[in-house]
């Protein structure tokens, strides 16, 4: 992550009772320092009560419109999201780093690909910008798109998709899923479970023809449409997901407090950061090497602390480390050394970890 810069706000719109679209204006002059890729995010800092606070939040733009915008909900106790929904205007500044963020595949125009995404809540930013990219970069792809809200009146973005489905009308399909407000058909009420995706995959999409499938929500709605698909025969490679909420449930919370056992009680973390080298000295109290860092002042890049962003992924040098989760990181990285520092505590005494990847 390269270092932030003061952005204007060009617009803040609402967009539900209790979610609001805000619009960067990014001058000519660092457009080509925060160009970005369908379906990534873009992490915001602001100074809220005089603390600093950083989040991010997927752009639902395409990187063919030429503007940065991200949609927000505001979350119960969420501090950034609370100050974005009731607080910020047109005019404010934000502290905006480049960015980031694996949740794509590229643009082919020479394939006829068949894309299926499932989304809930605010699941449907990257959706859209990922939507929006493939159905104008590739002519004769199709798209499929399965959405979760709690109501119609909660939808975020839905004039945004369904202008979508009324540019490409032979090519996107939309099906609403509402789990506080009654459908005719059963099949569109509440939650995915894995016998609604069988079902879907019955009469709506053959899971084995979908080229890519993109999911994006809650972690037990995510994990259980990635589970259902693969138990079908979709390989891997084919699901792409990225979380917006995680919780550690029981069987989790016991495997984070299995590993947080074999933690070193002292420990001396050496970071690499561009040109600049330090020690930071680790104790059992402190429960990562990231916030270890950032109790020392280092200034490393971070975002949502949840293991899901891979903002703070460094490379792991020296020494040994175990992650108390891992949402964001693909088993070739791991095995290629990399570490999620929000999520990794040393295991050995010394510890070096490089951020320049």
């Amino acid at each position: 992550m390269s270092p932030g810069s003061t952005i204007v706000v060009k617009n803040v719109e609402q967009l539900t009772i209790d979610s609001v679209s805000i619009e960067l204006d990014i001058p000519a002059e660092l457009r080509n320092a925060y160009a970005y890729t369908h379906g990534q995010y873009i992490t915001l800092e602001a100074t809220i009560d005089g603390q600093k606070v950083r989040r991010s939040y997927s752009l639902y733009t395409s990187p063919t419109e030429g503007s940065w915008r991200v949609a927000v909900k505001q979350i119960p106790g969420g501090v950034f999201s609370t100050f974005a929904v009731n607080v910020l205007k047109a005019g404010d500044t934000l502290t905006a780093f480049s960015p980031d963020g694996n949740f794509y595949i590229p643009i082919d125009d020479t394939k006829k690909n068949r894309y299926v995404a499932f989304a809930a809540g605010s699941g449907i930013t990257p959706i859209t910008s990922i939507m929006k990219s493939h159905l104008q970069g590739e002519p004769d792809c199709h798209f499929k798109l399965f959405l979760l809200n709690r109501s119609v009146s909660s939808i975020i973005l839905r004039e945004e998709i369904e202008g979508l489905k009324n540019i490409f009308l032979s090519r996107v399909e939309i099906n609403y899923f509402l789990s506080r407000q009654q459908r005719q058909n059963p099949l569109f009420n509440g939650r995915f479970t894995s016998e609604k995706i069988t079902q879907l995959s019955e009469s709506f999409f053959n899971p084995l023809e979908t080229d890519a499938f993109f999911l994006c929500g809650p972690q037990e709605m995510v994990i259980t449409i990635q589970d259902t698909l693969t138990q079908m025969g979709v390989p891997k490679e084919k699901i792409h997901f990225e979380l917006f909420f995680t919780s550690a449930d029981g069987e989790t919370q016991k495997q984070i407090e299995e590993i947080v056992e074999h933690q070193s009680e002292y420990a001396t973390i050496h970071v690499i950061d561009g040109d600049r080298k330090m020690e930071v000295p680790m104790t059992k109290s402190q429960t990562s090497i990231l916030d270890a860092a950032l109790d020392y002042q280092a200034d490393l890049p971070f975002a949502c602390k949840g293991g899901v962003c891979c903002t703070c992924k460094a490379k792991l040098v020296e020494g040994e480390v175990k992650m108390k989760l891992n949402y964001g990181l693909e088993d070739h990285e791991v095995e290629a050394g990399y570490i999620l520092t929000c999520q990794a505590i040393p295991v050995t005494e010394s510890v070096t970890v490089d951020f320049n990847i």
